[in-house]
């Protein structure tokens, strides 16, 4: 049985904290200290945590921290993979809190309270806590496997320097299974596995037109307005029944079969509750497939930024020189993301009129992925969120993406397990994110029942 005294959790919590805040934001090139300190400080709790070989690893962009526990060759080897960087906190004038000032409140979903902080669920609360499993485990004399961990700090922006890593380093990242602690379940009543991931196409498109911004009374009406355009040309990408124009792009859709389909609507979203949660009156998209669909297994098309001309207080009549817009596509089993890719420049390209000018850039992407649910690491992990949480678990699709784990596959040959214990709610990537007391607690406690199924599954 697992049980943390309240010195334990105190501990725990402190740690956490001071790893909290740090902005270790990678998509910002003003944070690469912060970055770079951020790595330094898993360095060294990896080490206090008991890890023999640990280090710090350079890449062309932000450091990569490797650790390991080897004890004996013939016992299984699990791999834990997670991520140190943040999602940028804007808009900052949103939070309740200071984002990189972690602080405890109570909610309505989690009444025992909250660590409100960008990252507390996504990724660092969430991967902390399988130092803070390794740690208690060698406590308690429970150790009676190998761990390796990796931990990179680029995966909010694509994971690029990770892959060229991996592929090169497939001795020291040889193990049995990999273990990632970077999803959701259903409720902290309902836990659920995920057992796959959506892939990503993340794209920006930038249009051109005078070169100046202009007075729009002068010059509107005869000099074509790239924010106009853009718009006109972002609203085209999806028909009246919400599905995406872009031709061949659901040509490799694999649809759920019977099965599956079946399985992952046991832990349907309550549509009642969705809208509730998020302050809207209705739900939008595609009528032809459920909420839970569309959440989760079906392809998507979103803008996630569009600017340009003036946008600061007041009025400032000007027809603007150039327009931007960030756009992410949420991908299915068989989109490959490069194609993908490659079809919505196409599509932007044959839309765009001689009057302006269009540079399309491509960010990153990611293959979507479907995990196994019939080996010994997945039947281990049914059994240690039955043992904690007193339930058996559902399967659940993630409507995200990690984009190295279909990579993992590639170049390892190895298969992920993906044991997340965020919330849907719980704000990620968004103001006010955060991570349940409880559910930092209970993933610890999971993940070590996890450890003890899986060894003496792999013993048998």
């Amino acid at each position: 049985m697992v049980n943390f005294s309240e010195k334990e959790k105190n501990k725990f919590l402190n740690e956490l904290f001071d790893f909290l805040k740090i902005p270790s934001i990678s998509a910002d090139p003003n944070h690469q200290k912060e970055m770079e300190e951020c790595s330094s400080w898993l360095e060294r709790s990896f080490k206090n945590s008991g890890c023999d070989n640990v280090k710090t690893i350079k890449t062309k962009g932000h450091p990569i921290v490797y650790a390991d526990k080897l004890i004996d060759k013939n016992l299984p080897t699990i791999l834990v993979y997670g991520h140190y960087d943040v999602q940028p906190p804007d808009p900052v004038l949103l939070w309740d809190s200071p984002p990189f000032e972690p602080v405890v409140k109570k909610t309505k979903t989690h009444p025992d309270g909250a660590i409100f902080a960008r990252g507390a669920c996504d990724d660092k609360g969430q991967m902390f806590m399988h130092i803070k499993a390794l740690e208690w485990i060698k406590k308690n004399n429970k150790l009676n496997f190998n761990i390796k961990f990796l931990i990179e700090g680029e995966e909010e922006v694509g994971s690029d320097n990770l892959e060229v890593f991996i592929s090169k380093n497939k001795g020291l990242l040889k193990s049995d299974i990999i273990l990632i602690s970077d999803t959701s379940m259903k409720s902290n009543t309902i836990p659920s596995i995920t057992t796959g991931l959506r892939g990503i196409s993340y794209m920006e498109i930038m249009l051109n037109g005078p070169n100046r911004d202009l007075h729009s009374g002068t010059y509107g009406g005869g000099v074509a307005n790239p924010i106009n355009i853009l718009s006109r040309l972002i609203a085209s990408m999806h028909d009246e029944n919400m599905k995406i124009t872009i031709p061949g792009f659901y040509d490799k859709v694999v649809d759920l079969n019977f099965k599956d389909k079946k399985e992952i609507l046991k832990a349907a979203v309550n549509e009642s509750d969705f809208k509730k949660s998020i302050g809207i009156k209705e739900i939008y998209g595609d009528n032809d497939f459920s909420l839970t669909e569309r959440l989760s297994t079906r392809p998507t098309l979103d803008v996630n930024g569009i600017y340009g001309g003036y946008t600061g207080e007041g009025s400032k009549t000007v027809l603007p020189s150039k327009a931007h817009a960030k756009i992410s596509m949420r991908l299915v089993p068989d989109q490959d993301w490069i194609e993908i890719s490659e079809l919505f420049k196409k599509y932007v390209k044959n839309f765009i009129p001689k009057n302006v000018t269009a540079t399309i850039k491509t960010h990153h992407g990611a293959e979507p992925y479907v995990t196994a649910t019939n080996s010994l690491a997945y039947e281990a992990a049914m059994m240690a969120y039955e043992k904690s949480f007193g339930v058996k678990p559902f399967q659940q699709r993630g409507g995200g993406s990690i984009p190295i784990v279909p990579i993992f596959e590639k170049e390892l040959g190895v298969k992920s397990i993906l044991m997340g214990f965020g919330l849907d709610s719980d704000a990620i990537h968004s103001p006010n994110e955060h991570f349940g007391l409880f559910n930092f607690f209970k993933g610890i406690e999971t993940i070590i029942y996890f450890y003890e199924f899986y060894t003496k599954k792999f013993s048998l």
